[in-house]
């Protein structure tokens, strides 16, 4: 079974920076280049600032470059020069669905309840509002940002520290896996934005190094996940801690009742928009399934994998044991593959992630917990190893390939066990959107 190789891709070679374009250092700047409407919860008296100096602003000669032109589509949403020069240094020129709707509401003040999946432009959705809030001559923090998964933590504190560069704040990431010590110095030296997972923020709360009573922006991200993995209390906890005057935005790739219970208990009015739902996830995907024994799946998967020339797959099995059962198979028959579950040491995490975004590794096995926060754009092929619970679970596993326009494909493997959980997957889908993959009738 051997391994293909993935070549590397060169990176581009930025433009330079034009003219003119400097990092925005105060609110009143943001004001002046684009008022904003009257409903604005950010154009409040800002609450006073901490003791003591400053944090320290970027420099304006550390300003990231742009690589795409600036964006009127963009402008047309209510974005200030800041905002256009920050989205124009990542590269955007189209608002996504999300972005489009989410943008002009969260800059009109509005508490926002938005339906999208990871992937769709979230982050800009309810960063860039977010940005345009802050007082960076405040040593306070005045936002913050709470995600189920430490990868997606890191993703999204990246992009809030992109941002930042810009408008002159400084964000933090709090995350399980990283010392607690660390997160200590990283406060006291000044924080104006947080991000980080329930746990470790109350963490901070109970030790007293993080305080939230100058919070005026707080954004739930992938909602619906945090609550299926228990962060149910600590959200609600996090949320009487935070000062009711503020402006909440959550992000959910699905709609459960619980979600309806916590935007009853801890929004205002909030403005409900719901693009990209999850079953326009298979647009763009091939979907294959294979009616294969339990005994006999892993010599399917080799079989496809040989045949199809599979590469850069994503592997999912529905227990954290399944995961590292399946990645020790794939191993030893000498594919490049590692596994992603919770019980992973950070620098471990970091390490498999870093060797699977640079084609190191054919594989990644991971369970639905730990991809949720997982944003590889061009992940190949999806392989459901294990028949996922229901038909929601199923489309945003698959949805993890095939993004930003690309092609992709998902194999499912159905045991004897499996029939009842698939019929009810096939009755939403769509028998037609489905292929049955034959395999060999034995194993040699």
């Amino acid at each position: 079974m051997q391994a293909p190789t993935a070549p590397r891709e060169a990176r581009p070679t930025p433009p330079s920076v034009p003219a003119g374009v400097q990092p925005h250092r105060d609110s009143a700047t943001a004001t002046e280049e684009a008022p904003r409407r009257s409903r604005s919860r950010g154009s409040r008296k800002r609450r006073g600032a901490g003791e003591g100096q400053a944090p320290v602003s970027p420099r304006s000669r550390d300003l990231p470059p742009p690589t795409a032109p600036i964006s009127e589509s963009f402008r047309a949403l209510g974005l200030d020069e800041t905002a256009l020069a920050a989205i124009a240094a990542l590269g955007y020129m189209e608002p996504t669905p999300i972005q489009q709707e989410a943008l002009p509401r969260l800059l009109d003040g509005a508490d926002v309840v938005g339906l999208a999946q990871t992937g769709t432009g979230k982050t800009i959705a309810f960063g860039l509002p977010l940005a345009r809030t802050i007082d960076p001559t405040s040593r306070d923090v005045q936002a913050i940002v709470m995600v189920p998964t430490r990868e997606l933590a890191n993703q999204v504190r990246d992009v809030m520290i992109h941002l930042g560069e810009f408008y002159g704040f400084i964000t933090v990431g709090l995350v399980g896996g990283s010392r607690v010590n660390t997160d200590i110095d990283h406060l006291q030296r000044g924080a104006h934005v947080v991000v980080g997972t329930p746990g470790r923020v109350i963490d901070h709360l109970k030790r007293g190094t993080l305080k939230l009573g100058s919070v005026h922006f707080v954004v739930l991200d992938e909602a619906d996940q945090m609550l299926d993995i228990g962060f149910a209390r600590d959200i609600d906890y996090i949320l009487r801690t935070v000062p009711k005057d503020r402006q909440t935005a959550l992000f959910s790739a699905t709609m459960p009742e619980s979600i309806g219970r916590l935007v009853y208990r801890h929004m205002r009015r909030a403005e409900r928009v719901a693009v990209d739902p999850e079953q326009r996830a298979a647009e763009g995907v091939e979907q294959f399934f294979c009616e294969v024994p339990e005994r006999d799946k892993f010599p399917a998967l080799r079989y496809i994998y040989e045949e199809h020339g599979l590469g850069r797959s994503l592997i999912f099995r529905n227990t954290k044991i399944g995961v590292d059962r399946l990645t020790a198979q794939l191993q030893g028959a000498g594919v490049p593959a590692q596994a992603i579950h919770g019980d992973l040491r950070q620098g471990q995490r970091d390490r498999v992630m870093a060797d699977f975004r640079s084609g190191a590794l054919d594989f990644l096995v991971a369970t639905n917990v730990a991809a949720r926060g997982l944003d590889i754009p061009d992940i190949e092929h999806v392989i459901n190893y294990d028949v996922p619970q229901n038909a929601e679970e199923y489309i945003h596993r698959i949805g993890r390939t095939a993004r930003a326009g690309r092609r992709g494909s998902s194999y499912t493997f159905v045991g004897e066990w499996d029939l009842d959980a698939w019929d009810v997957i096939v009755r939403e889908v769509g028998e037609d959107n489905l292929t049955h993959l034959k395999l060999p009738a034995r194993w040699d």
